[in-house]
């Protein structure tokens, strides 16, 4: 498959998936959403490519993976977090399969996140990047496959569990910051 065919086909999967995953989400969404919803993905691609060097790669402490975690507070957020890291991947070296597979990997983990009963539950949901950016790179740049998956979950874990939790716990403790989150 020449490399043309390979980035119209990945290039189609990301289209159809975002189409879908706006499709399912924005039913009924009025303007004011629509904005912070487009503020929430500017906000997560400017934080990726501001983090740069540390966000792609088997190594990766993406500063910008703390926002998933708003998914918890309202199901709304995810079209808006997966535009945003779309965005974001677009600047990856691994190009057009990155921005596919690495997108993929943050829808996966935002739906475990809606689902979640509690906050600590949410924050361990994108452990699952691990596996999935994991083999991503073992196939795409022959990294050895257990420690890309661990390297990018430790990045994850890092973020999401080490930061995150705490920031999130004491954003959840106060009532007017919930209700400001909420869309």
């Amino acid at each position: 498959m020449s490399s043309r065919t390979l980035f119209i086909s990945f290039f189609i999967l990301t289209a159809v998936m975002l189409v879908l995953v706006f499709k399912h989400y924005l039913k009924d969404m009025e303007l004011k959403k629509l904005i912070k919803l487009a503020l929430v993905a500017a906000i997560y691609a400017a934080l990726t490519f501001i983090s740069a060097p540390l966000s792609y790669g088997m190594i990766q402490f993406r500063i910008s993976e703390l926002m998933v975690i708003l998914a918890f507070i309202d199901p709304l957020y995810v079209p808006g977090l997966l535009l945003g890291c779309i965005i974001a991947n677009l600047a990856s070296p691994l190009g057009m399969v990155d921005v596919f597979m690495g997108s993929f990997a943050t829808l996966v983990s935002l739906y475990l996140i809606t689902k979640s009963k509690n906050l600590f539950t949410a924050c361990l949901c994108p452990l699952v990047n691990g596996p999935i950016v994991g083999a991503e790179l073992y196939f795409l740049i022959n990294a050895p496959l257990l420690a890309s998956i661990f390297y990018v979950a430790l990045g994850e874990f890092v973020v999401v569990i080490l930061v995150g939790y705490p920031l999130y716990r004491l954003l959840l403790n106060n009532k007017k910051v919930v209700t400001m989150l909420k869309l």
